[in-house]
């Protein structure tokens, strides 16, 4: 069975099932890209399955590792190209709880967000930053 299930709307608009959990996500073509920005882009996507994908790792890690990350907030910036159009750079930040992390922690957490499966499927060409702000 497929993962996702898409419908083309016509005007750029894209229904998107997840087929095992019934989850509707639209899409919509950016407005500096001939859309009406009503939605994630793809590329809109792309950088949050980055960072959620990382901070779905970093969750394992503090879980495996017995500290916690609830809280956790993040931004991220997309910067696109022009030739060829694309995805250049993706910035995320992350901004953890108040906790203090030990350093050891801290390792924990940077590691584990430059192994998600998504950031090592990306193509080198585009620039990943990543910052991350500790409270302490």
């Amino acid at each position: 069975m497929a993962t996702i299930s898409i419908d083309y709307k016509g005007e750029f608009l894209n229904v998107c099932r997840h087929n095992q959990s019934g989850t509707v996500i639209n899409t919509d073509a950016p407005v500096d890209n001939h859309g009406k920005g009503s939605s994630f882009s793809p590329t809109d996507l792309l950088c949050n399955s980055l960072a959620t994908c990382m901070m779905t790792i970093i969750g394992v890690a503090s879980e495996t590792y017995n500290f916690d990350v609830t809280g956790t907030k993040m931004d991220v910036t997309k910067i696109m190209t022009a030739n060829p159009r694309k995805v250049g750079e993706i910035i995320i930040e992350f901004y953890f709880p108040e906790i203090k992390y030990s350093s050891k922690e801290k390792k924990i957490i940077e590691k584990s967000a430059v192994t998600c499966p998504v950031y090592l499927s990306l193509n080198q060409d585009v620039i990943k930053t990543i910052r991350f702000h500790y409270k302490d």
